[in-house]
């Protein structure tokens, strides 16, 4: 083995899978994040995290009301959130720009891309500091899944998106 960088070892380790983070904006709209740096916790209580950048905008409105729905988006997306993961939503409408079709969950404000094979709606428990990110620990509330949406995954250091097959 020779020795080599940890972005070296994502391409080596391809594909991880990824996910939307949807969070609330001041206004009530939604903010979409393209994360493929998250995990699950715990089935007992039901907790995931995930990392974002400390200049994320989608990590600034996590931290300023606590709620986050993580969704594992669909195939039929995947430029679209390709450009949601390389767009701010501080100065960019990214459902608008991109044309991504929202659905709501029961009971909460926070909604989601329509094509989205797994949704987690959370409520976030803490965040850290983790070098040039924050690790954000949630709590599970709510999980939906919809079977007939294929999982999209980062491939080759996350310059890709597709499915696994």
């Amino acid at each position: 083995m020779e020795q080599i960088k940890l972005p070296q070892a994502a391409v080596l380790t391809a594909p991880n899978p990824v996910t939307v983070v949807c969070t609330e904006k001041p206004d009530g709209t939604t903010n979409l994040a393209t994360v493929s740096w998250w995990t699950y916790l715990s089935f007992n209580p039901e907790m995931i995290a995930y990392t974002m950048a400390k200049t994320s905008y989608s990590g600034e409105m996590a931290r300023g009301n606590g709620k986050v729905v993580l969704t594992v988006p669909g195939a039929e997306i995947a430029e679209a959130v390709m450009g949601c993961g390389s767009t701010t939503g501080r100065e960019t409408d990214k459902v608008e720009k991109f044309g991504i079709k929202l659905a709501e969950l029961p009971g909460c404000s926070i909604k989601i891309p329509a094509h989205s094979r797994v949704a987690i709606q959370c409520r976030m428990k803490e965040f850290h500091e983790v070098g040039d990110h924050y690790l954000y620990i949630c709590e599970a509330e709510k999980v939906y899944g919809n079977e007939t949406e294929e999982a999209l995954f980062a491939w080759n250091g996350y310059s890709q998106l597709r499915p696994a097959k």
